[in-house]
């Protein structure tokens, strides 16, 4: 087991960070932490990584415990935080050999790992890294996590900010270093980035919700969802979040995602119940469930 988290928790003063957290992440597995901002995620990265100590519970990484074997653990991972967090009056090929010489390496002892990452950069390897584009600084970064060939990765909402090319070509990326062995915990707050993962714990307010792989956790969804929209989406929220048996009501892109509570309900009872609104140009169908659907249920559920 790469990753072993047995209760842990963090606190401040009356502030509870994370509250008896436990997963594990196997060997060589892609684990993701999915949660929007504030569920706790950064946390516990600090905490795994050693930059910071639970006030309850226990965990190994790469099967070091994050008390009493700190120094193994920092020798054994990568970690690239969400915010970039590399020398930026340094040039490109400065901070990647600055991090190297730190774990004792160089460059060319590793870069079998990290070729495919550092050829996209190399053209610009004399520019100073404050003046690379946001793929560009993401890239430098994993490599720079990457230099002292980790067992074990962590990335901290690494595509944040980032555009969208950019984010398919790190997933992209993230695959190729699974497939050298490396153990991957990622923390994002995109949902879409959910199913890309082997395993996923859908985190909020400290506390894990559900662990699965993301296939697992949508088959397991029952609810019926209607994606619904009309000529007036604004006035259709309102309406929705008034009908008398509503279970949940969240905007999905153009459409609004509605579940009922009843077990009996139909489209056609909503159909009625939105042309008794004036609502003109309805329609309405059921929706696939998504990770996003599924968080937000349980959040629902949590309230």
């Amino acid at each position: 087991m790469s990753i072993l988290v047995t209760n842990i928790s963090k606190f401040y003063k009356n502030f509870k960070a994370i509250e008896a957290i436990s997963f594990e992440v196997k060997e060589g597995e892609l684990f993701g932490l999915i949660g929007p901002d504030g569920a706790g995620k950064t946390t516990i990265f600090r905490i795994l990584t050693t930059l910071l100590l639970p006030d309850e519970g226990s965990a190994t990484v790469a099967g070091f415990d994050i008390v009493q074997e700190y120094k193994s653990i920092r020798n054994s991972v990568g970690y690239m935080p969400g915010k970039f967090s590399l020398y930026q009056d340094l040039s490109v090929e400065e901070n990647l050999r600055f991090f190297a010489t730190i774990f004792g390496t160089t460059i060319e002892e590793n870069y079998d790992l990290i070729r495919d990452i550092y050829i996209q950069i190399e053209p610009f390897k004399k520019r100073r890294a404050g003046a690379l584009s946001g793929g560009m600084k993401q890239k430098l970064a994993l490599c720079c996590a990457l230099i002292h060939k980790p067992k074990v990765l962590f990335l901290d909402e690494p595509t944040t900010g980032v555009d969208p090319v950019s984010r398919k070509e790190f997933w992209e990326m993230l695959k190729r270093l699974q497939q050298k062995g490396i153990t991957i915990l990622v923390s994002t707050p995109y949902m879409d980035e959910a199913a890309l993962c082997d395993r996923i714990a859908l985190i909020q307010k400290g506390r894990i919700f559900e662990i699965d792989s993301p296939q697992n956790i949508i088959s397991n969804y029952s609810k019926t969802i209607y994606a619904v929209t009309t000529k007036n989406t604004h006035q259709l929220l309102i309406d929705l979040k008034q009908f008398p048996s509503q279970y949940s009501v969240f905007a999905f892109g153009k459409f609004i995602h509605y579940i009922d509570q009843k077990a009996d309900f139909t489209s056609q009872d909503l159909h009625r119940y939105l042309e008794s609104k004036d609502h003109s140009a309805i329609e309405i169908h059921t929706a696939t469930p998504t990770i996003e659907d599924v968080f937000m249920d349980l959040t629902t559920l949590e309230h």
